[in-house]
This record gives C-alpha cells, sequence and structure tokens, in this order.
C-alpha cells in the first residue's frame, strides 16, 4: 500500500527549543519551522550544501580567492561573510579534495618507478649469482673459444671486486658499538635496536617495494602534517606582525584563506595536463607571488618589510614542510 508523507503545517512553537515563532524559521536556533519528512532530493542537497560546500557562492569564493589575492580576508573582517563559503569549510573541502588526487597520482608514480625498465641481460644478471654467470661463460668458452670466456670472466672478477670494496668501504664507515651483546650503529644508540632492525629490513627490500612503502607513508602521514603546519604559519605571522594590534584569530584566517588557495593550484597543477603551454610555470609563479601580494591586501605596509616578513614565513614554513617529509619517510621505513 502506498503511504503519502503528511506535511505539517508550520507550528507555534519550535520544535527544537519551545521559543515562540512567526514566521519559516525560529528566531532562537533558526530551525525550519514546518515539520516535514524530506525528500531524496532535499537530503542530497544538504549533503551538498552544508558538507560538501558546493553551493552557488562557491563559484564567487573560489573566483576571488584564485585571482583577488587576500580579497577574502579582508572582506570577512570588514563584516561581508555570508556571501561566501566560511574559511574553514572552504579549506577542509579543497584539502579533502587535493589528498584524494594526491593519493591517486602517488600510487600512479609508485607503480611507474615500481616498472622493470632494465635490459635483458641485466636482468639476467642480477638474476645469478656472479660465480654461476662466470660458470657458464667459462663452459661456452669450450665451444667458441677461450678468448670470449676469459674477457668475460675478467670483466665480472672487476666487477665483483668493486663491489667488495664497496662493502669493505661502507662497513668500515659505519661505527658498531657492542651494547649488552648486540651490535649498534647510529641508529641502533639513538632510537633503539628495534629501530635499527626496522631500518636494515627496509635497505633489504627491492626498490618497487621501497618506493610503494614510501609513496604509502607519505599519503598516511602528510594529511596531518600540513594540517599542523597550518596553525604553525598563523603563529609565524603572529611573530613577524608583533605590535600590529591583531590577534592569532585574524592570522589564523589569513592562513585558512592562503592554505586553501595553495591547494587549489596544487589541484591544478596535478591534473592540468603538462602538454599545455606554459600552464604549469604559470601557476608555479603565481603560487610564488601570491602570498607577498596577499599579505599587502591584509596587513598593508611598505613592500620591501612585506618581502621581508614573506622571506622569512617562507623560510620557515619551508623548514617546517622537510621536517614533516622526512618525518613521513622515516615512519616508512621503521613501520
Amino acid at each position: 500500500m502506498k503511504t503519502d508523507v503528511i506535511a505539517h503545517a508550520p507550528s507555534p512553537d519550535c520544535l527544537n527549543c519551545g521559543t515562540a515563532v512567526h514566521g519559516h524559521f525560529c528566531s532562537h536556533c533558526g530551525q525550519e519551522t514546518a515539520n516535514h519528512m524530506p525528500s531524496a532530493g532535499e537530503f542530497l542537497h544538504e549533503f551538498v550544501g552544508h558538507y560538501v560546500a558546493l553551493e552557488n557562492k562557491l563559484l564567487k569564493t573560489l573566483t576571488l580567492l584564485l585571482f583577488r589575492p587576500g580579497r577574502l580576508t579582508r572582506d570577512y573582517l570588514d563584516g561581508k561573510r555570508a556571501r561566501y563559503v566560511l574559511p574553514l569549510r572552504l579549506y577542509l573541502t579543497l584539502s579533502l579534495i587535493f589528498f584524494a588526487v594526491f593519493k591517486w597520482e602517488a600510487h600512479g608514480f609508485a607503480d611507474h618507478m615500481a616498472e622493470p625498465n632494465q635490459p635483458v641481460q641485466q636482468q639476467a644478471v642480477q638474476q645469478k649469482d656472479l660465480d654461476q654467470v662466470k660458470a657458464d661463460l667459462h663452459e661456452a668458452g669450450k665451444q667458441a673459444g677461450g678468448a670470449v670466456a676469459a674477457a668475460g670472466e675478467k670483466a665480472l672478477d672487476k666487477i665483483k671486486r668493486k663491489a667488495e670494496e664497496k662493502k669493505e668501504k661502507h662497513e668500515g664507515s659505519v661505527s658498531f658499538v657492542e651494547v649488552d651483546g648486540q651490535e649498534l650503529n647510529w641508529i641502533g644508540r639513538h632510537f633503539g635496536p628495534g629501530i635499527q632492525a626496522k631500518a636494515k629490513h627496509f635497505s633489504e627490500l627491492p626498490s618497487d617495494q621501497q618506493w610503494r612503502e614510501l609513496t604509502a607513508s607519505a599519503s598516511a602521514y602528510a594529511p596531518y602534517a600540513i594540517f599542523a603546519m597550518m596553525p604553525m604559519f598563523a603563529l609565524y605571522l603572529k611573530l613577524l606582525y608583533l605590535g600590529s594590534g591583531r590577534r592569532y584569530g585574524e592570522h589564523l584566517l589569513f592562513a585558512l584563506h592562503t592554505n586553501a588557495f595553495a591547494f587549489l593550484v596544487l589541484i591544478l597543477m596535478m591534473l592540468v595536463p603538462t602538454w599545455i603551454p606554459y600552464a604549469h610555470a604559470a601557476m608555479w609563479l603565481w603560487l610564488v607571488f601570491y602570498l607577498p601580494t596577499a599579505m599587502r591586501k591584509v596587513y598593508g605596509g611598505s613592500r620591501i618589510a612585506t618581502l621581508v616578513r614573506w622571506m622569512v614565513a617562507m623560510l620557515l614554513h619551508l623548514i617546517g614542510m622537510f621536517s614533516a617529509i622526512v618525518s613521513a619517510f622515516m615512519m616508512a621505513v621503521v613501520h
């Protein structure tokens, strides 16, 4: 039997907070006064509008974010907020899209690096022991003449000697100290024998497996590192603009907008084909010059003072990014 959805007329009191209402929305909590079962289309609109931030004002927000450095922050501070996507929602939306595209690109890069790309002869040498190859050449020499076999054996002896010298040099350069019956190198002494064993295990993995581990670790830990760096960037701005009377929240707002811009440009750089002339070069240039332009728009000041602050902020930010990347790769090694 088909059941019709029953729509109720607006209640005189808000069904959520009990406040007397006049109109379609409660003046106290903002809930709609009409009580009805939402349709599938309304559920979809709520999800798209309130959680993914893809509303009509998104286009205006992205346009200003891309082509008007600092304008979104300036308008928000001036009280013009309803016309744009909220800063935190914008940042989270673009960051989620960025990490999804980055993970897809990273897996493709790891698969490319893992593909065998060596000549057949080189693969054959890697699959056999050098002594076995020498025996094969010696046997072949009985049929084709000793000159070919002798030349091959001489070349392999030279390769083997160089490999042994390299191994001895490497072992001589690593300082081992015996602790409780265990030989510990620098990693073992500073991080423990367990970390040393895991690092040794990682170094013995095939190169394709190492690439997969590194890319998987970068995909897993990079979001946390970048999210942690965003409030740190706001702290750098707070220190660089001491005495300006601005609160940390204002610097955090600026950091949200500029980091959202960086996510958007990096998404475009990963999606735009490389064969389009000058597209990537233009995006790189805009990525570099966007921040000082936005800083001068929001904070004011002379060009020289803005340039100095930008250089210091970028140096600190790059140090943080490098530390985050190294930490992510270390997690792949010791995981």
